[in-house]
């Protein structure tokens, strides 16, 4: 049997070793979690123009929860807002198991940092001033990661 991904203007069969009996349909949502409206407005362009959903709010109270609404797979985020770090993020995500993926929106960001973002469970970190054209390439590839998240949490609870 086949496992369906589907992401916009996208669709994916996947054969699962397993054979298990699946369907999933998902919509490729994604928030932005940014107090600048400059980033955030050309965040959206980007996206619109690959055509990829986004919603965006302006901080992290506000993003944690659209965060628990499980509705978004990949989440774009500056490290920190004025009520907290990208950090409270990860927290929503391991106690509501959700399985969006993060991807850090960063003006200055040193190697130490990037490398403790990518430990604790960031997808990618983007510099906002050079690398925003790849954020719509940087998403599809994330959705693919936040899938195989949800995929393999779904097997293992079907072998339990």
């Amino acid at each position: 049997m086949s496992f369906l991904m589907e992401i916009p203007n996208r669709a994916y069969e996947i054969q699962h070793p397993a054979d298990l009996t699946a369907s999933a349909r998902s919509t490729a949502r994604i928030l932005i979690v940014c107090e600048t409206d400059s980033d955030t407005d050309r965040l959206k362009k980007l996206f619109r123009g690959a055509s990829l959903d986004s919603e965006n709010v302006e901080n992290m109270t506000a993003g944690c929860e659209s965060a628990r609404s499980g509705r978004f797979g990949v989440i774009f985020s500056t490290p920190f807002t004025g009520d907290g770090s990208w950090k409270r993020l990860i927290e929503v995500a391991n106690q509501h198991s959700l399985s969006f993926e993060i991807v850090l929106l960063a003006r200055t960001f040193e190697l130490d940092q990037w490398a403790e973002a990518m430990q604790i469970g960031a997808f990618d970190v983007l510099d906002v001033v050079f690398d925003l054209p790849r954020a719509p390439e940087v998403a599809q590839h994330a959705f693919g990661a936040a899938y195989l998240k949800r995929f393999r949490t779904r097997a293992d609870q079907v072998q339990s």
